[in-house]
């Protein structure tokens, strides 16, 4: 479907001639000519304007009546006043209206020092009031979720957080209850509010209105940093920003990257961090006695060592979780090249051959996170969204309902199948332009995304499976159409950078040949419950989460398991004679490759928490140490 190329057109406002693209807010394109007009209900992620705070009322020429900045479409040729003395009575009323019931507590909330009302207010308003009725008062604070808090009194009713929840996220838990002055916000049963990306209307919010239960009272702007990252809990990889203060992660706030993320953040994203510091594993831990006690790095590294260096080829290796490229890249160094075992593996799916891989990563079959919005339909294979990468769900309630997105959703049998197969195809292909209203080019070029999870790929038929997917790409022709293409969900949040860094049994980093091929993920596992591997490695990953059954026995069999770990799970805490502690996402350097294709920056917010280290320095070391061990 066509992204819209709007014309650029020339408007004056305040004296200045500005060009914006034709159509644009008026708010939107007087930031082009370095004019801001204020606003408290508009948001552009919202969608269309409603105009309810009328707060950016301007003047324009040949128009009588003030208009609302925020819901007129600019014109070329039109001339705007935003400092005329009609436009700033207007703006004056507005805020002394707003502040008639908002209660003058800045020094206690949680918003003061980054509140637009307190920012406009000082800009727009006249200063004084003439009211001195008594303010409206109601109970405070009041919980909407187990996250959120609503102080009713500070709401000017911009509807902001109400609109999200109807139009965006579509859970319809907000609603305004009674009208006129007595209106306030609730969720429409008095229930909490539970969906999974309720904490975004906190940062919608211009006023300190709804706040976040686990930040409240607890810093203010002047004595927090942000710092810049990406969240690697899943494999959407949003862009965040990390508030700091004292060396600890205080909130999680969206860094938007329309690319990526819209702007969005998922409840686990924004909520998680206090369990990033709780039970850590922060000093190197050996087997002793039975149990898992502290040491100091130096026996901790020596013992690792010695265990690896043992065991040699016979050592298998996985990684996962929020390992970065660099460290991936290590691991199959010390794999590889100190070890000289090839038996490394990232994907719990199992291994496919090389030239699928390749055949997958092949650039102009590459679907972007934005063409889900944009595309005529897209099918959904074996994958979860709201589960597997939940921001991609908001993506594609956005296509649905701004762009008619059709969505299709099947399963592998679809696929394997040939007449539900042909079936597939024929619904794809009536998701097109209607016949009649297009060309013969334009039905030809049908625009699909197929958005499939790692799952696909595994088990028996997996290999099938993907060379079926790869065939209904060539029969749909998406790789020579641009918007259209395959987007992979991974298993872990860095699959796709950890598979191109050399993180494969059969493949070196770039997808590269290497001269003997490993065993994958299940043939590790396979392997050490035979007795022909007896070491295991684990980079942030712990195997049974996925498939309990198959790698406690497993672990049960090996003779020394070497762990990378935050946390110690169950099995970690049974099975590991050496673990390392394992940095969380904000204490990490390096890039991760986000599944689209696109490398990403992750940036250290916080120092390491206890005696943990660079994960990246301690395999290096590891590799350096058997390296020695291995020539004297």
């Amino acid at each position: 479907m066509p992204r819209p190329t709007p014309k650029t057109i020339t408007f004056t406002i305040d004296g200045r001639e500005v060009q914006a693209p034709e159509n644009s807010m008026l708010v939107d394109a007087a930031k082009l000519g370095d004019v801001e007009i204020p606003v408290f209900c508009y948001e552009p992620k919202l969608g269309n304007p409603v105009g309810a705070c009328r707060m950016c009322l301007v003047e324009i020429e040949g128009i009588p009546k003030l208009q609302t900045g925020c819901s007129t479409p600019v014109k070329d040729g039109m001339v705007v006043h935003t400092q005329s003395p009609r436009v700033k009575q207007a703006q004056e009323g507005v805020v002394e209206f707003l502040l008639l019931n908002h209660p003058l507590d800045c020094p206690v909330c949680d918003k003061g020092g980054e509140c637009p009302l307190q920012d406009i207010s000082f800009g727009w308003g006249a200063g004084t009031s003439r009211f001195v009725e008594e303010k409206r008062h109601f109970v405070k604070p009041v919980e909407l979720s187990d996250h959120i808090a609503i102080d009713r009194e500070r709401c000017i009713m911009c509807y902001r957080c109400v609109r999200y929840s109807q139009e965006i996220s579509e859970d319809y838990e907000l609603v305004i209850q009674e009208r006129g002055a007595h209106s306030y916000i609730a969720t429409f049963d008095g229930r909490p509010y539970d969906a999974p990306f309720s904490g975004n209307i906190i940062e919608l919010c211009p006023v300190g209105a709804l706040t976040s239960q686990p930040y409240r009272f607890k810093a203010r702007p002047w004595d927090i940093e942000g710092s810049g990252t990406i969240c690697t809990l899943c494999p959407s990889q949003c862009n965040v920003t990390l508030s700091v203060r004292d060396e600890r992660v205080m909130r999680v706030l969206a860094r938007e990257h329309p690319d990526v993320d819209d702007g969005w953040l998922c409840d686990r994203g924004r909520f998680a961090y206090p369990k990033l510091e709780e039970d850590r594993v922060t000093e190197p831990l050996l087997r002793d006695g039975g149990e898992l006690r502290p040491v100091s790095w130096e026996r901790a590294l020596d013992e690792a060592a010695s265990r690896l260096r043992r065991a040699g080829t016979r050592t298998g290796a996985l990684a996962g979780g929020g390992t970065t490229n660099e460290e991936g890249l290590a691991l199959a160094r010390l794999m590889r090249d100190a070890l000289g075992s090839p038996h490394i593996d990232s994907r719990p799916a199992g291994k496919l051959p090389l030239e699928l891989h390749r055949a997958l990563a092949e650039p102009s079959l590459q679907a972007k996170v934005p063409d889900l919005e944009f595309a005529h339909a897209v099918l959904i294979l074996d994958c979860d969204p709201i589960a597997d990468a939940p921001i991609l769900d908001l993506r594609l309630r956005k296509g649905a309902r701004r762009h008619g997105v059709k969505i299709v959703r099947a399963g592998r049998e679809q696929l394997l199948d040939d007449a539900q197969r042909a079936a597939l195809l024929e619904q794809l292909r009536s998701a097109g332009p209607a016949q009649g209203t297009s060309t013969d080019a334009e039905q030809a070029a049908l625009e699909v995304v197929v958005l499939w999870h790692e799952r696909l790929s595994a088990g028996s038929d997996g290999e099938r499976a993907v060379r079926a997917l790869l065939d209904l790409a060539a029969t749909l022709g998406l790789s020579r159409i641009d918007g259209a293409g395959l987007l992979e969900i991974t298993t872990h949040a860095n699959g796709r950078g950890l598979r191109e860094a050399g993180a494969l049994p059969n493949a070196g980093p770039e997808l590269s040949d290497v001269e003997t091929q490993g065993l994958d993920a299940p043939g590790i596992a396979q392997a050490l419950t035979d007795g022909e591997l007896t070491a295991l490695y684990l980079l942030d990953v712990d195997p049974t989460e996925s498939d309990r059954e198959r790698w406690v026995g497993a672990m049960e069999r090996a003779t020394s398991v070497i762990a990378h770990a935050p946390f110690l799970t169950e099995a970690l805490r049974e099975h590991s004679d050496v673990v390392f502690p394992a940095e969380a996402y904000p204490e990490k350097e390096g890039t991760v490759t986000h599944p689209d294709g696109r490398p990403q920056r992750v940036r250290r917010a916080v120092r390491h928490l206890g005696e943990v280290r660079d994960e990246r320095q301690v395999l290096e070391e590891l590799a350096a140490r058997v390296t020695a061990a291995v020539r004297a």
